[in-house]
């Protein structure tokens, strides 16, 4: 199964001719997640040719401007499609205020379901069948979450030598088998899925952490990640303006990735005071620290692979 991270928009504060404001889109196979909506949204959406509307779930991380900006395009541009599925915005207090209020102002004509639930704590805040996404609180000037979507673990290796020694021939039994049920062998003996399969596989992790100072929940909670898309808006030189702001310095961000072990940490977010050129100091300041780091730049694409 699929499972790629687009970056749509890097930046932070206002948008740049060639960086657009902060916005993730998740896709696992046919369906998309969207991670904040910046400015500019729409635009990488059709650059990359991907299908908006097959978005199911927007999730905001807070509702200052960089990073809202970009919903009320979508959602009257969802209206120009054939959509029969209810669109779910998870996001903090006051979203359903910016919803309704962007809908009503605008006089938006819209011709689906938008489903929105406001969140005031960490928890589970949506399910898939066989996955999760998880919110937690961050520390910005204002409520802000941060979210992580995680895959169930998946059944262990087949082995199907093993199952033929044990009488069950191939075909739909050894569906069965690998989709954990226990069938019963030609001798009529019951076969279990255990005696077949290898150790359980882990599932994938991503995670989105974006204006926020740096504090140790924030590791626990993207622990494991194989991709891990953090903001890293400033130099360390600039520390102290970050925590007057409360936001992130790409080496605090570095330091989190090591605390939590996360496979890949992609820096987003950056200050609309860095050029293209100046992104590399940010870049070498967090490969000082977690060497598997990366710059997310409009329109990159993360392929986020099983680890076995």
């Amino acid at each position: 199964m699929n499972l790629e991270a687009f970056i749509l928009g890097s930046g932070g504060m206002m948008p740049l001719p060639n960086r657009h404001l902060t916005s993730v889109l998740l896709r696992r196979e046919g369906e998309l997640f969207l991670f904040d909506g910046g400015e500019g949204t729409q635009v990488s959406l059709r650059r990359l040719n991907l299908r908006w509307k097959n978005i199911s779930v927007m999730f905001i991380s807070h509702t200052h401007a960089d990073h809202v900006t970009g919903i009320p395009g979508l959602l009257m541009l969802s209206s120009q499609v054939e959509r029969e599925e209810p669109l779910y915005i998870i996001g903090p207090p006051r979203i359903a205020e910016y919803i309704e209020t962007s809908c009503r102002v605008l006089d938006m004509y819209i011709n689906y379901e938008i489903v929105v639930q406001e969140i005031t704590g960490p928890g589970i805040v949506y399910t898939g069948e066989d996955f999760y996404v998880r919110a937690f609180p961050l520390r910005h000037t204002k409520p802000c979450f941060g979210y992580t979507l995680e895959e169930a673990p998946r059944p262990g290796e087949f082995h199907p030598e093993q199952a033929v020694a044990r009488g069950v021939p191939r075909g739909p039994l050894w569906s069965k088998l690998q989709a954990g049920e226990t069938v019963q062998a030609a001798d009529g003996v019951m076969v279990r899925p255990e005696e077949v399969l290898g150790p359980s596989r882990s599932g994938r992790k991503f995670s989105f952490v974006t204006d926020t100072l740096p504090f140790a929940d924030i590791a626990h909670e993207v622990a494991g990640s194989d991709l891990f898309v953090c903001e890293g808006m400033f130099e360390q030189a600039l520390e102290e303006s970050a925590w007057e702001k409360k936001h992130m310095t790409a080496e605090q961000a570095a330091r989190i990735a090591v605390a939590a072990q996360v496979k890949k940490l992609a820096l987003i977010h950056y200050s609309p005071r860095y050029t293209e050129y100046d992104l590399k100091q940010l870049l070498k300041e967090a490969k000082a620290i977690f060497p598997d780091t990366v710059l997310c730049r409009d329109r990159a694409v993360f392929p986020i692979e099983y680890e076995d």
